[in-house]
This record gives C-alpha cells, structure tokens and sequence, in this order.
C-alpha cells in the first residue's frame, strides 16, 4: 500500500516594502525660508546700506556717522537675534549655518575697511583682525572632518567688545569719549589675536586625536 503525500503549497512572496528615496525624502525637514534665515538675509541687504552710509561726503557730515551707527546697530542685532531663533524654535538649516557668518564677516569687515578709509582707524588694526577671521574661517574647513570645535567665552567677549568698538568709532567722538573707544578697541584687539591662539591650539589637538589609534 503506497502512501500518498500532499503537494507543497508553494509559499507566496513577501511583497518588499517600500523604502523612501534619500534624495527624494531630503534629512532636513526645516524650511529654508523662515524668521531665522530672513533676519540673516536683512543683515547682509543692510551691508551695502552700511558701506555707503559710513562712506558718504567721505566720513566728515555727522548727521550720516550717526545713520551709520544706527545701521550697524540694527544690523548688529539681528546677528543675536537669528541665532536665539533658530536654536529655540528649531529652525536651524544648512543655508543658515552658512550665511550666518559670511553675514557677520561682512558687516565686521566692511566696518573696518571704512573706518580705515577714512583714517579713523589704523590700517594695522584692520589687517590684524581681517586676518584672524580669515585664517579661523579656513582653519574650520580644516578640521570639518574630524568634529566641530565650539565658540568659547573667550570667542562670545571677542565679538561683543569688537562690536562695542566698532560701533562707538562710527560715532564722531572727541576728547575723552574717543579715547575710550580707542580703550575698547585694544582690548578687542587683544581678545582677538588670543581667542585666535586658542582656537589654533584646539584645533590642532582635535587633529591629533583624530589620527591617534583608539
């Protein structure tokens, strides 16, 4: 008597789920366009107004130093102002890590350069802190790779006295009001080129632990 086995039911295929597309479904989900990136937008439209505020009847009508420094100083706050935005509500993006300091470089710069235009302010002084900037700008390409250092205290006092300074050299003060400013100058100037020592120092040692065998 032969026994008489069933026929395997052949199993049905698992359909595949789908899986999203990584260029389609981008990793941001913020949007560019937002209050954050719209206040860095205006800071660098209000360069050019700056620039030619500063510069106007060669630095000598008092009524237009005056229109300088209120631009510098709204120009100047919304460089807090978009960055404790986007951190609190979440808005920060690519575009906005990327034009937040070409803004602020610009306005810094073009604020020095005027000043020494104008024979307000000694060549060097420009020179010296256009330089560190520069030179902390390509060292962060430098290290990207290996991890981000974070802005110091040291880095945060840097831009504040750099910003108090600037902004009371656009004022035209005399006596001993102008000699405070050139106090406050010098002591941005020194935070300046130490901040910019230490983050050589720490960059490096990023480097260094990088490359080192774990």
């Amino acid at each position: 008597m032969s026994v008489v086995l069933p026929e395997p039911v052949p199993e049905r295929p698992v359909p595949e789920r789908a899986v999203p597309d990584p260029v389609a479904t981008p990793a941001q989900t913020v949007r560019v366009v937002n209050v954050a990136n719209g206040l860095t937008l205006l800071r660098l439209l209000l360069v050019p107004v700056f620039g030619w505020a500063l510069l106007h009847e060669h630095g000598t009508d008092t009524t237009w130093r005056v229109i300088a420094f209120a631009v510098f100083a709204v120009a100047s706050m919304t460089d807090r102002l978009d960055g404790d935005l986007a951190r609190r509500r979440g808005l920060v993006t690519d575009v906005g890590k990327m034009a937040d300091p070409i803004a602020d470089k610009a306005l810094t710069g073009t604020a020095l350069v005027g000043l020494s235009a104008l024979d307000l302010l000694p060549w060097w002084v420009t020179g010296v802190i256009l330089a560190r900037e520069l030179g902390i700008t390509l060292l962060r390409f430098w290290v990207i790779r290996h991890g981000v250092i974070p802005a110091s205290r040291g880095g945060k006092y840097k831009t504040f006295l750099q910003t108090v300074a600037i902004g009371l050299y656009l004022l035209p003060l005399q006596d001993w009001l102008a000699t405070v400013a050139a106090w406050v100058m010098g002591a941005a100037l020194v935070l300046t080129v130490a901040t910019g020592v230490d983050y050589v120092v720490r960059a490096l040692a990023l480097r260094r632990a990088a490359r080192s065998p774990s």
